[in-house]
């Protein structure tokens, strides 16, 4: 799945345009690359996104074309 679509499945970004903004400008990292858009996620993949101050990192867990709100935290999980 690419990173755009899972970042918006898993509302870790809330708009897939946002997510891709947020690739273009080299905000996100997958496995410690910059991360394209387009690139293909796979299960235990490490993903960092940097809000401003804040980084966030989580391991996907789980890959779904869609999901409910409930349901999206099981996707990933945080890591410190």
């Amino acid at each position: 799945m690419r990173l755009d679509k899972f970042l918006k499945v898993s509302r870790l970004i809330k708009r897939r345009t946002v997510a891709n903004e947020a690739c273009d400008a080299g905000r996100v990292m997958v496995n410690g690359k910059q991360a394209k858009a387009s690139v293909n996620v796979k299960v235990g993949d490490i993903i960092e996104i940097m809000f401003g101050q804040k980084t966030v990192k989580v391991r996907v867990l789980d890959i779904m074309d869609t999901t409910k709100k409930e349901n999206a935290k099981d996707l990933f999980e945080y890591i410190a």
